[in-house]
């Protein structure tokens, strides 16, 4: 079942990281298709058929497939372990701009622009169809690479409209016993799950590149990272501009 969303939680979940001058690095992988971010809760019995789902889309190279665990069904009995407030305001703020007010879980975002059920794989792939007919969604090529204990970001000039640039530390694989509430008694492994959120800067179609020290984002459980280059604002995001996802170790 479906689990629509009855009111709005959510702080926004955001550090800003410090920016350096423009300079040439090599790609972490070839641009992708699609963005693909699953909203998910450990309280939502309906959700497990997504994670898994969800795994198997973080094996194909030309997406860029993210877990967002959500808050708001913390009061059914389970505190959601992984959760992050901010992944709740980041869903409904897509239901705003998209003006549907359309938030459950399991949802799937493409491209920042479409919504579909996060268990069903042809939607989903219908929805990449979908956006990139318009030719916005990653059209910025994106390099992102991890090296000399560092990470750096580069995105290229383009025209489009101003954005947001974000870097996402992610935990590749997490296997989560559930105690209580609809998912009880149940281990459900959770895929590329984002943990916190980076601003990088904000972006107005020059060319910029950032470095991050490596330290600052490896810690703890930290396996991976992904760029998000977003048109609009945290508050109102639009299409994906363009995205990378990179191992870290």
């Amino acid at each position: 079942m479906v689990r629509h969303c009855p009111t709005f939680n959510g702080l926004a979940c955001a550090a800003v990281v410090v920016c350096s001058s423009v300079m040439p690095y090599a790609s972490a992988q070839a641009e992708p298709r699609a963005v693909v971010e699953l909203f998910t809760s450990q309280g939502c019995s309906s959700c497990p058929a997504a994670d898994k789902l969800l795994g198997e889309l973080t094996a194909d190279p030309s997406l860029v497939a993210i877990s967002l665990p959500v808050d708001y069904w913390d009061y059914l009995g389970w505190k959601d372990t992984l959760a992050l407030a901010g992944h709740s305001k980041r869903e409904h703020a897509y239901a705003r701009t998209r003006g549907d007010g359309q938030v459950y879980t399991p949802q799937v975002v493409v491209n920042g622009s479409l919504h579909v059920l996060g268990s069903d794989k042809p939607a989903i792939e219908r929805a990449i169809a979908k956006s990139r007919k318009s030719g916005l969604p990653l059209s910025l090529p994106v390099t992102l690479a991890v090296a000399d204990d560092n990470v750096t970001v580069n995105v290229p000039a383009g025209k489009a409209l101003a954005g947001e640039v974000w870097l996402c530390p992610i935990t590749k694989a997490i296997p989560i016993e559930i105690g209580r509430g609809e998912n009880r008694g149940r281990t459900i492994t959770y895929y590329n799950v984002v943990r916190r959120w980076l601003k990088l800067g904000d972006w107005s179609g020059a060319a910029e590149s950032w470095k991050v020290p490596l330290k600052d984002v490896q810690t703890g459980e930290i396996d991976s990272v992904a760029v998000i280059v977003q048109r609009g604002k945290a508050s109102s995001p639009g299409p994906v501009l363009g995205a990378a996802l990179a191992a870290v170790r």
